[in-house]
């Protein structure tokens, strides 16, 4: 039996929702890469999976969009995408860096969810999200917030972890949705997220 047995109940209709960059920074800081493939596997095996989204800001302006391949991977392989542009800025060091929140988009899904669900698990810790949260519960939805506090720092709000009806820290989900991360050139990081400020 693994960790998603014990969480989902047969007979639940589920959706996921998956803050694109939140989920690649905490994923990147236990250091493994997401086999979304595996996501979709591992969920269709429990319950019913209503629903998977992907949420992400995506560069529209350059040659080349470090996300674009996995993008358009997700939307022809079962996952309902969710984009919008990116917004660039130069940080204090004279990176140039994009700030793309999902926010207001992921938290009217899982609102809207309740209509047709019954157990959301939204792969995110920010801690944005802990009203939409209470809200879907208030309406009769279960919600398990999908993170780590095994990374350094952690990545999942505490207020966020109580208030979710499960914890469930992606350092456990590794063996089951992760694969050991590619090399990569030091270049891949250059058109990096902005990290949530405020877990």
């Amino acid at each position: 039996m693994n960790l998603l047995d014990r969480l989902i109940h047969p007979d639940e209709r589920v959706v996921v929702l998956i803050d694109g960059a939140n989920l690649y920074s905490a994923a990147k800081a236990l250091a493994f890469d997401m086999d979304y493939r595996k996501v979709l596997d591992e969920f269709r095996q429990h319950g019913r999976l209503i629903r998977a989204t992907y949420y992400t800001a995506v560069v529209e302006d350059q040659e080349f969009s470090p996300i674009r391949p996995l993008v358009d991977w997700l939307d022809y392989n079962g996952y309902s995408l969710v984009t919008k542009p990116a917004k660039e800025y130069t940080d204090a060091t004279g990176r140039r860096r994009f700030k793309g929140d999902m926010d207001v988009e992921i938290a009217i899904d899982l609102l809207l969810a309740t209509d047709y669900a019954d157990h959301a698990f939204l792969f995110s810790g920010d801690a944005d999200f802990l009203p939409a949260i209470e809200a879907a519960q208030r309406k009769g939805m279960r919600v398990s917030v999908v993170s780590t506090i095994k990374s350094n720092p952690p990545m999942a709000a505490d207020d966020l972890r109580r208030t979710a009806d499960n914890f469930v820290d992606l350092a456990d989900l590794a063996a089951l949705v992760g694969r050991p991360p590619r090399e990569r050139a030091p270049a891949d990081d250059r058109y990096a997220y902005a990290e949530d400020e405020d877990r």
